[in-house]
């Protein structure tokens, strides 16, 4: 791949073409705002002037529904030896697309074309928010169909290598029904509790800890982003979501029980609320841990840290020097005061002597 055209200059567009231009390949920057597609080049993303030939590949990061317009006229054209659109919904699209496209070329046409979704992102947007190292360890589903062209799947296994991401490979439907287990419906739960917040008391928002930050991040996005997805993939996710409210139902009764004055209901209402809690553990024991592989088991050493510059990098140093890999690291900042625990996250083996060596070079360890 020596050329590329990039349409879309927002998180995830400008990103990529920041990883292509990083790998010596030539991009080319499209947006229907201008001014969108001046600042990614400005950013070191590629040139915001049009190709003057084909190029190699194309790639659409533009809002699901604008994708099928946008591939056909790119395909119609012949402007690209292979194009590719990002969408996070990959079946409607395709279909759109298909019914397109018309006349004799139309099997040529497709050939040319393949879905993918880098499944990475971050709760900004633009082309501000982009980095070239955005996809690196992480999934890109590719969604070939038994018409795909070679070439392109090469192209598109090629964008994905020097994005450092890991290419996965499933059938459109299938992804679409995945990505609405583990993106969609929890963005909109991730609202939901970010909802109860909105007009709760000061007094009750400032006991917020990690766990709500951890459950409500996500919640941060910009809206309008949020709507193009869903409204291009409303069906699994509504299905997951009566799912959820049948459980949430459950969850209600179990817990009105356990106001109960009848012991025997006390009881019935526990036994409800520890079999959801059972099933959340099951759940999350499932999530890939580290490097996609099984979840490993972990402890965590909570260190006391003031706020000022250097501290961090002090313990991972004085981590380093003990011998001990952080496996991941979290950080809880104290309500109203100068300072906050990291949690370093390491292999059970190495906490008594990560405790100990940052003992002895003077942090407090709290249990």
């Amino acid at each position: 791949m020596r050329t590329a055209l990039v349409i879309g200059t927002g998180l995830i567009g400008t990103s990529i073409a920041l990883a292509l231009t990083g790998r010596g390949v030539a991009v080319h920057l499209v947006d229907h705002d201008p001014q969108q597609a001046r600042t990614a080049a400005a950013l070191g993303a590629g040139t915001d002037e049009p190709p003057t030939a084909p190029v190699d590949l194309a790639v659409v990061a533009v809002p699901p529904a604008h994708v099928a317009a946008t591939l056909a006229d790119l395909l119609e054209r012949d402007a690209a030896r292979g194009c590719l659109d990002v969408a996070s919904v990959k079946g409607g699209p395709r279909r759109d697309l298909e019914a397109l496209l018309t006349g004799p070329g139309r099997d040529a046409a497709l050939s040319r074309h393949l879905g993918t979704h880098p499944m990475s992102g971050r709760e900004k947007s633009g082309p501000l928010a982009a980095t070239a190292d955005l996809f690196e360890g992480r999934p890109w589903v590719l969604t070939p169909t038994p018409g795909t062209d070679t070439e392109v799947l090469n192209l598109a296994l090629e964008l994905v290598s020097l994005c450092g991401a890991v290419p996965v490979v499933m059938e459109a439907d299938a992804h679409d029904r995945a990505v609405a287990l583990v993106s969609h419906m929890p963005h909109l739960l991730s609202s939901l509790v970010a909802a109860r917040l909105e007009h709760a008391e000061d007094a009750a928002v400032r006991l917020s800890g990690q766990g709500v930050r951890d459950v409500t991040r996500i919640a941060a996005s910009d809206p309008r982003m949020w709507i193009d997805i869903l409204s291009a993939n409303p069906g699994p996710v509504a299905d997951l979501l009566a799912e959820v409210a049948a459980d949430l139902d459950g969850t209600v009764r179990a817990l009105r029980e356990l106001q109960s004055a009848d012991e025997a209901k006390r009881r019935s209402g526990s036994t409800g609320i520890e079999a959801l809690l059972r099933r959340g553990n099951a759940g999350q024991s499932r999530v890939p841990g580290k490097h996609g592989a099984a979840p490993a088991v972990y402890e965590s050493v909570a260190v006391l840290i003031g706020d000022q510059p250097g501290q961090l990098a002090r313990i991972f140093a004085d981590a380093e020097a003990a011998g001990v890999n952080v496996e991941d690291v979290r950080i809880e900042h104290a309500t109203g005061r100068q300072e906050g625990l990291v949690e370093l996250v390491v292999l059970p083996p190495a906490a008594p002597v990560l405790t100990a060596a940052l003992r002895e070079r003077g942090w407090s360890i709290r249990p």
